[in-house]
């Protein structure tokens, strides 16, 4: 049993015993809830099992006057002293079963509940590493270990209960094909009538498997009327929102539900094979996609889903402006909402390792406007 550190893997030593445990439902995340018979303490782990995040939950025997320094000594989790706890004489075991497990929206949090009241919370921005525990119940006062989960109730409370309704609406019949034909008809009223549909594309790199979230399919809209360029756009990612945009935006509302699309000339399944690699991709890696954002192809070059045997393309640059690049107009693809969110639709142009590692360098802007002088167009061909 780990002492609560970052990065520390739990011994699973013989005073340790799970008391919960619970994979996220994209599986980027794991909960390990563990007791030693005095103390109880919950690790967020990620698919290395290292410990992203962690909180103390409760004492099960008196609490001591001050910290005990010779348990930490000895990698065993602490004792919450007296000062700071609701009820210093200790709390009976947890029972395992009565735990209830809601995982946010995100997959980058999640919220314990024992008999249907929060005992502790750990949000994404929970950093051991940083001095930043979970939030537990029993705590009253703050340490590096737990804060009290008291002083955030009001903000978790509603959080929890969206988080609960939204795998709710997710688990009910006829969930998804609502979602799907609502994404649909909106690209029908913006791009005209859909070619071929792909589903579940990013189950290509799950390994086969069935059930891992997000679920995304692909819809193709071809070239018709004006525009000579094929759209091929994701349908899913927008149901949920990205993990991580509320430790970089204060308003997670504008950039929380994203799309990606293509403009391509491309036969479409060429074009098209870029999706697996990416649909999945912010929930798999526990991060977000925001506009101008440069995603770097995690293979070798030549493997690259767009590469000719002209190019050597190495990533891609995620523009929500195609008009800053060369190329004809660009459709909108603005208007759809979910849960209030407004969805984002980001452009996918590749680049190569030398534009990629310029964008990290001078920033996105600076590679945009240098795209621009080299007429770079938005639309692959």
């Amino acid at each position: 049993m780990s002492v609560l550190r970052k990065g520390g893997v739990s011994s699973r030593g013989s005073a340790a015993k799970v008391v919960h445990a619970a994979a996220s439902p994209y599986g980027s995340r794991r909960l390990v809830v563990e007791t030693d018979g005095d103390v109880t303490v919950a690790y967020l782990k990620d698919a290395r099992d290292s410990v992203v995040g962690a909180t103390w939950v409760a004492n099960h025997r008196k609490a001591p006057p001050e910290l005990e320094q010779a348990r930490l000594d000895a990698g065993r989790p602490p004792l919450l002293p007296e000062s700071h706890l609701r009820d210093p004489s200790g709390r009976k075991a947890l029972d395992g079963e009565s735990l209830e497990v809601v995982w946010f929206e995100e997959g980058d949090g999640v919220a314990v509940l024992e008999a249907g009241d929060p005992l502790f919370v750990i949000p994404g921005w929970s950093d051991m590493g940083r001095g930043i525990p979970g939030y537990a119940r029993d705590a009253t006062r703050q340490s590096p270990f737990a804060f009290p989960l008291d002083e955030e109730i009001e903000d978790f409370g509603p959080r929890i209960d969206l988080a609960r309704e939204h795998w709710k609406r997710c688990r009910a019949d006829g969930s998804w094909a609502e979602f799907q034909q609502s994404v649909l008809g909106h690209l029908l009223q913006r791009l005209g009538p859909s070619g071929h549909y792909w589903h579940d594309v990013g189950r290509q790199l799950a390994g086969g498997r069935t059930g891992v979230a997000p679920t995304v399919g692909v819809s193709e809209r071809p070239a018709r009327g004006g525009r000579e360029f094929t759209v091929l756009s994701t349908v899913g990612m927008s149901r949920q929102r990205m993990p991580t945009v509320e430790l970089y935006e204060d308003d997670v509302a504008p950039y929380g539900r994203i799309e990606l699309a293509v403009a391509s000339t491309l036969p479409s399944q060429k074009a098209g094979s870029i999706f697996p690699w990416l649909a999945q991709y912010p929930w798999r890696s526990v991060t977000w996609f925001a506009p101008g954002d440069v995603v770097k192809w995690y293979h070798e070059a030549r493997t690259f889903p767009l590469s000719s045997g002209e190019s050597s393309w190495e990533g891609v640059l995620l523009l929500d402006d195609p008009s800053r690049l060369a190329g004809p107009e660009a459709p909108a693809l603005t208007g759809l909402t979910l849960n209030g969110d407004a969805v984002r639709w980001l452009w996918l142009v590749p680049i190569t390792g030398e534009e990629h590692r310029y964008a990290k360098s001078e920033g996105s802007d600076a590679l945009i406007r240098r795209l621009a002088q080299q007429g770079r167009s938005w639309v692959i061909s």
